[in-house]
This record gives structure tokens, sequence and C-alpha cells, in this order.
């Protein structure tokens, strides 16, 4: 009988799980919450969905790890994992593809922004007139650097982690949660003292959308990179089984390179008078 159940091949067939539907019931809520708050009511609607969809990922993510730990994560179902995650980040590519286009389009056709944009006017030259762009060589020089500090810092991690380094991959990770946390704190500071707004100019619009969604990922990556640490601590993770961390360094990574690609085009390329 025992020989009828057993499994003779490399894949994982999942458990029947509620976190799929329950977190169907969790996004429909957030929705109905969203609706109801665009229509005057309290944005306050919007957080019992919310914490429902946080308590689903959560549990969800924990029966993973669970997985992961007892075995049913085979090499064949690795790959396909890491085929999974590098789907997701070209999606994200993507998406960051989205707010280049945007800037670019405003920034190369300042003309036909001045034409049709509902936003203010650009002088038919990029930047716009009136906006004082920040100095590329001051704080955005330090934020890239300290970003590709910490894409060293974290590839170490993973390099001990592979030696079975366990003590260097935990200094690794707090070195670049460290670094993450302040680069969050630099780009705070950063927009607290823009010369220019979010709303009313193309401009704002199209560079807080742009980095504002970076300084996003940086923070979910750094929260990726703190799950990570604990789970170090509580002693998961082995040099052959590993790819929790080994998504997290993919995702930190990307992080990087997208912020060299803003650094260049929007805060060197795009600089116009700084604001001194």
């Amino acid at each position: 009988m025992a020989e009828a159940h057993a499994k003779h091949h490399d894949y994982h067939l999942v458990d029947p799980s509620p976190w799929p539907a329950i977190g169907s019931v969790g996004a429909f809520i957030a929705a109905i919450g969203l609706i109801y708050a665009m229509h005057g009511g309290s944005w306050w609607a919007i957080a019992p969905g919310l914490i429902l969809i946080l308590y689903v990922m959560l549990m969800w993510w924990m029966d993973v790890r669970n997985e992961a730990n007892t075995g049913h994560h085979t090499r064949v179902v690795q790959l396909h994992l890491r085929y999974g995650m590098m789907l997701f980040i070209a999606s994200e590519v993507m998406f960051f593809v989205a707010w280049f286009w945007a800037y670019f389009d405003a920034a190369l056709f300042a003309g036909e922004v001045d034409q049709y944009s509902r936003l203010a006017l650009t002088g038919g030259h990029w930047p716009p007139t009136g906006i004082h762009t920040f100095d590329p060589w001051h704080l955005p020089l330090l934020n890239t650097l300290i970003l590709l500090t910490s894409g060293t810092t974290v590839t170490w991690a993973h390099h001990a982690l592979i030696h079975g380094d366990r003590k260097s991959a935990k200094q690794a990770l707090w070195l670049t949660i460290g670094l993450g946390l302040l680069f969050t704190c630099c780009q705070a500071i950063e927009y607290s003292h823009a010369a220019f707004d979010y709303s009313g100019n193309i401009y704002g619009a199209t560079f807080f959308m742009a980095t504002g969604f970076h300084g996003f990922h940086v923070i979910v990556g750094t929260i990726f990179l703190a799950v990570c640490l604990l789970r170090l601590y509580k002693g998961d993770f082995t040099p052959q089984q590993h790819f929790g961390f080994e998504a997290a360094a993919w995702y930190w990574h990307f992080v990087d390179v997208v912020w060299l690609f803003l650094f260049a085009s929007i805060y060197v390329w795009g600089a116009g008078p700084a604001l001194h």
C-alpha cells in the first residue's frame, strides 16, 4: 500500500491549499475598499483587504519554506522555481521600461508635450523651464555607491553560503540590509529637498514615478533579505538548497542595475540647472 503511494518522479504535487481562495477574497475586499475611498470615503477602507492579503502571503510563503525544508524542492523543482523568478524579473524589467519610456518621450519630444500635455509646459526643452534638478554628483552619486557596495556584499553572502560559511553569510547579509536602509534614508532626504512637486509638471511626475517605484523595490528587496537573514539564524539554507536566498540576491542585483540606468538617464543625462 505504501509502495503504491510512493513518489516515482522529481516533481512536487502541491497539497490542497486554502491560500489562493483566501487571497482572492482579500483582493476583492481591497478593491471594494479602494473604490469606496476613490468616491470620497475613508482610505482606511482598504486596510482589511490589505491585511488579509499580507496574512495570506505570510502563510503561503511559510508553506513553501516548509516544502523546501522537508525535501520537496528537488533539483527539477528548483530549476522551475528559477524559471519562475526569471520571468518575474523580466516582468519587472518591462514595468520599468514603461517609466523610462514616459520620461524619454517627454524629454526628447518636449515640443509635443507643450502642445498635448495637460501638465505644466516644458518651454520646448528639457528639463522644463523653472525646474531645478538635483546635482547628480552629490546625494545621487552617494546612493549609487551605496547600492553598488550592497551588490558586492550580497554576492559575498551568496558565495559564503555556497561554501558553507554561515557566519560570513550572516555578516554580509547584515551589511547588505544596512546599506539598503541607508539608501532608503538618503532617498527620503533627497525627496525632502526636491525643488519640484509630483503634481503640476511632467518632469516631477516622471521623476517621482521612476525613482519612487525603484525606492519601493529597494524596500521590498530589503525585507526580502531580512527574511533570508532570519531563516539563516533559524538554520535554513544549505550549500545545495538555498533558492530563497538566491532569488533575493537576483532581485537585489536587478534593483542595482535599474538604479544605474536611472542615475545615468534621469540624474546625469537629464540634469539641468541645479538648486544650490
